[in-house]
């Protein structure tokens, strides 16, 4: 068994394709209209084409908005990505103009640093375990 998609939820998904693409690099996979204003848009790793999808799902059940607000208020991020470095990420995205809440900080033998995704949610980036 592997995961093959998850998902985050976006406030917009126009807004959610170009940070995701543009600003954070990953390719747009899947663009499906499955209703008025809505996709099922996924994307993925230009190093793994055929590997792990996110659906950037719309968020319009009355659940997601307190769910990501309460995460949003504890700085707890929804979803962590991994990178090669973390401070060179950091530095490629603050020029870029993203926004972190957490700087790099060294976990033990991981580091992590946080940004805010601008659709809603916080995501984690962290150094590929050894």
């Amino acid at each position: 068994m592997k995961i093959h998609l998850t998902s985050v939820f976006v406030d917009d998904q126009a807004k959610a394709e170009r940070f995701y693409t543009e600003i954070l690099g990953f390719v747009k996979k899947h663009d499906v209209p499955v209703g008025e204003d809505v996709r099922w848009l996924t994307v993925v790793s230009p190093d793994e084409p055929e590997g792990t999808e996110l659906l950037l799902e719309p968020a319009g059940h009355p659940a997601v908005k307190p769910y990501r607000d309460t995460l949003v208020a504890d700085g707890i991020p929804l979803a962590q990505f991994a990178v090669d470095d973390v401070r060179a990420e950091y530095e490629r995205l603050s020029k870029l103009g993203v926004t972190f809440t957490q700087e790099p900080l060294e976990m033990g033998p991981v580091t992590t640093a946080v940004f805010d995704d601008t659709c809603g949610n916080l995501i984690q980036i962290a150094t590929k375990p050894a």
